[in-house]
C-alpha cells in the first residue's frame, strides 16, 4: 500500500520553482568562515557605509514608510550592477520597475513575494546560493530566528538585509526625514525627495552617521528650471519708513505785506 507524499510548504515549493528556473543556485560560494571583501554601495550612500555591504554582515533597513523601500532598493543598486545576485522574501509591495530605474538588475534578482510561514526557511536557503538577501516580516522575528540567520550569512559571506526590526544587526539604516520637490509656487509636479538618512550599528559601528541626497538624482534639465523659477519669484517689497517732513517755512507777517505794498 503506497502512501501519498505530504505536500511541500508553500515557500519551499516557490523556492524549488525559482531554482528550477536558474534564479537560485545553491552552493556556488566557496566554503568560508568569515567575509570575503565587501559589495559597493552607491554614491548616495557612501557616507553611511564608506567599505560597502561588508560580506557576511547583516545590514537592517527600518521601514519608515515609503522613503525607506526606495532607500532599500538603493542599497542594493550598485552591487546589482556591479554583478550581484539578489533575492526579496516577503515584500509583496515592491515594485520591479521602481526597482529597475533605481539600478537593480531584474535579471539576476530572485523575488519571493509570499514566502508563507516558513519564510525562515527560505531565507537560509537563499543565503546559501545568492550575494544579497532581503528578508521583510510584518512583526519583528524572534531572537533565536534572527541569531541563527545571521549565523548563517556570516559563514556563508552573504550579506543579509532584514527590512523591518532585526535584534542584532551589525548596522541598522534608519530613513530619518524626506521631503517631496518639485510644486513650485503652487504648481508643478512631484520631481524628486530630498531624504536625510542615519546608520547605527555596534563595536566601532556605533557612532551615527548620517546624510542628505536626492532620490531619484535630478536630472539637469529639472535642476536647471528650478534655479530659473527661484531666480524668477517675485520678490518682497521692503517697506521703507518716510522722511519726516521738514518745518515749514515762515511767510511774511501782515506788517511786512503792507510796508511792502507802500
Amino acid at each position: 500500500m503506497s502512501t501519498a507524499a505530504a505536500p511541500l510548504p508553500t515557500g519551499t515549493r516557490r523556492l524549488a520553482a525559482l531554482e528550477q528556473a536558474g534564479l537560485v543556485r545553491r552552493g556556488v560560494r566557496r566554503p568560508g568562515t568569515g567575509p570575503e571583501g565587501a559589495l559597493p554601495v552607491p554614491a548616495e550612500l557612501r557616507p553611511l557605509l564608506p567599505q560597502g555591504l561588508p560580506r557576511g554582515g547583516t545590514v537592517a533597513v527600518s521601514q519608515d514608510g515609503g522613503a525607506s523601500m526606495s532607500a532599500l532598493l538603493l542599497l542594493l543598486s550598485a552591487a546589482s550592477r556591479a554583478g550581484a545576485w539578489c533575492a526579496v522574501v516577503g515584500l509583496p509591495s515592491m515594485s520591479p520597475v521602481a526597482a529597475e530605474e533605481l539600478g537593480i538588475s531584474l535579471e539576476r534578482c530572485a523575488l519571493v513575494p509570499e514566502p508563507g510561514a516558513d519564510w525562515d526557511v527560505v531565507t537560509a536557503a537563499l543565503l546559501d546560493g545568492v550575494d544579497i538577501v532581503v528578508s521583510a516580516r510584518l512583526q519583528a522575528p524572534p531572537a533565536a530566528v534572527c541569531g541563527r540567520l545571521s549565523a548563517r550569512a556570516r559563514q556563508r559571506g552573504t550579506v543579509l538585509v532584514p527590512y523591518g526590526a532585526w535584534q542584532g544587526a551589525d548596522l541598522t539604516l534608519q530613513v530619518e526625514h524626506a521631503e517631496w520637490d518639485g510644486l513650485q509656487q503652487g504648481r508643478g509636479r512631484l520631481q524628486c525627495r530630498q531624504v536625510t538618512a542615519v546608520t547605527r550599528g555596534r563595536g566601532a559601528a556605533a557612532r551615527p552617521r548620517r546624510t542628505t541626497f536626492w532620490l531619484p538624482e535630478p536630472s539637469e534639465l529639472y535642476t536647471f528650471l528650478r534655479g530659473r523659477a527661484e531666480s524668477d519669484a517675485p520678490r518682497r517689497l521692503t517697506a521703507v519708513p518716510a522722511a519726516p517732513a521738514a518745518d515749514p517755512v515762515p511767510g511774511p507777517t501782515p506788517e511786512r505785506r503792507l510796508q511792502s505794498a507802500s
